[in-house]
């Protein structure tokens, strides 16, 4: 089967550091030209080009519970995380919540598309060995929501689950962004399968992969024990996550 996905594979990189280095153009141009808005739909569009250069592998698409937001509340998604193929789906699919992500400081140069989307997007960018540095940028980032009605995007594995399994949640982040967004439903997601497309390594990647999201009702925090928040989000991932 190895052997089979050389060429897709090779086709698939080929497609994604071309739409890096096109959509690196188009963002500039739009932040530049037309404002946030205009970038964040740069955005949304470059997270659809990359979704499907994933279908040259196979892979397919599924995703349930957008139905469950409503537009004009900060939210908080909470998700699983599985491999690098998680990003674009879930912007493109939450696209309209204007979702900001946490990201370590890493991603933050020298990746066309990417580091410019987290520079000049509403993200953060946080040194994970530095709390000093850290809590003060996901503060920003909660104040940032609650101002503007949008969402943030948090990872509390920290790293990525090489076999779909949940592992460890840290909790700081996320009692950060409830405390500077006062007004913000947390929502838990649960991504199933994204491992699979990378089980051998980058290369070459795994065909016909179905990788599922799942948006969970919102958790209104208000009122509630932090430690109960914690294991209502976790019970939740772990509901919808496929063995």
């Amino acid at each position: 089967m190895k052997l089979f996905a050389i060429i897709p594979s090779i086709l698939y990189y080929i497609l994604f550091g071309l739409g890096l280095l096109i959509f690196h153009v188009i963002q500039w141009l739009s932040y530049n030209l037309g404002g946030y808005q205009a970038h964040h739909n740069s955005v949304k569009w470059m997270n659809w080009y990359l979704m499907m250069t994933t279908k040259v592998l196979g892979t397919t698409h599924y995703f349930e519970g957008k139905e469950n937001l409503q537009e004009g509340v900060p939210y908080i998604f909470v998700s699983n995380h599985q491999s690098m193929f998680d990003i674009s789906p879930i912007e493109w699919y939450l696209t309209k919540f204007h979702p900001k992500f946490i990201s370590k400081i890493e991603l933050g140069k020298g990746i066309p598309s990417v580091s410019y989307n987290l520079q000049h997007g509403g993200s953060v960018l946080i040194d994970r060995k530095d709390p000093r540095q850290a809590l003060p940028e996901i503060k920003k980032l909660g104040q940032y929501i609650e101002k503007h009605n949008r969402s943030a995007m948090i990872f509390p594995e920290g790293t990525r689950s090489r076999d779909g399994q949940l592992k460890k949640f840290h909790d700081t982040g996320i009692k950060t962004l409830i405390k500077y967004s006062p007004s913000a439903q947390i929502v838990p997601i649960t991504i199933n399968n994204s491992w699979k497309l990378v089980k051998n390594g980058s290369f070459p990647l795994t065909l016909g992969v179905r990788f599922k999201v799942h948006v969970h009702q919102p958790i209104d925090p208000k009122g509630k024990d932090f430690d109960a928040i914690m294991d209502e989000i976790r019970n939740k991932i772990q509901s919808k996550l496929e063995s």
